[in-house]
């Protein structure tokens, strides 16, 4: 494997306007995510911005960042636009995509979805549901996962807003960060918009209504992610 990191940015959060530029305890929010995925030690890193300065910020911090059209749907079709920039030779044959409003995710769970990868299409990570409340919460996407042996890694069998799997055992909170092989990233941005994808209002189950396999390693925690003022509270006393 020969991966690169990209980190997809835009300012227009309507939760949190212009969040990848928000201080943590004096950096940027994208610039803090760079430097964990920097510290992964697994490639290359750099930023897919929709801004010209989210651009100047990572710049600014020693980074690499590409400008990408404002107008992408979606954080897979971004990435999948700076990789054409930053590598139009195809050296790189992993891609992995992670969120830029997680500023304190652990380097070990970067690690993690890059070793999932082999021999499936794209790898995510879970962690196991601990906050009764989350369980029927719609914001909480799970996933079903069928499990190996080990009960660390296994092959994703959907995800969902809804409480499911039903009955006794765990639930798993999925972690949106993904690894995917070049030519499963170049597939996906070409599919059109899948029925449930479209019904749940979530990208991955495009790929798995299109027969693509992912493959899902387990944590042990959900990641901090920042989407509200409350959040940035949290990450800056995280962080400080």
């Amino acid at each position: 494997m020969n991966p690169i990191l990209l980190i997809p940015a835009r300012m227009a959060s309507q939760r949190l306007p212009g969040k990848p530029l928000a201080d943590i305890a004096g950096r940027p929010m994208i610039v803090r995510v760079w430097e964990r995925a920097m510290a992964a030690g697994l490639g290359p890193v750099a930023v897919a911005a929709a801004e010209p300065e989210i651009v100047q910020a990572v710049t600014k911090a020693g980074g690499k960042a590409v400008l990408t059209d404002p107008n992408l749907a979606s954080g897979s079709d971004r990435i999948f636009a700076a990789l054409g920039q930053v590598d139009p030779e195809g050296r790189h044959d992993v891609v992995i995509n992670l969120q830029g409003d997680l500023p304190a995710l652990a380097v070990d769970d970067i690690r993690a979805v890059a070793a999932a990868l082999p021999g499936a299409d794209i790898a995510t990570l879970v962690a196991e549901i601990t906050d009764p409340a989350e369980r029927d919460n719609p914001s909480v996407v799970k996933a079903v996962v069928a499990w190996g042996p080990d009960g660390k890694k296994g092959r994703a069998l959907y995800f969902t807003r809804a409480t499911a799997p039903t009955g006794d055992g765990p639930l798993f909170h999925h972690v949106g960060i993904y690894a995917f092989t070049r030519a499963a990233l170049t597939r996906f941005v070409g599919l059109a918009p899948s029925p449930l994808e479209k019904r749940e209002k979530l990208e991955q189950l495009r790929a798995l209504e299109a027969h693509m396999s992912i493959a899902v390693a387990r944590v042990d925690r959900v990641p901090l992610s920042v989407d509200t003022p409350a959040d940035l509270e949290r990450a800056n006393r995280l962080l400080k």
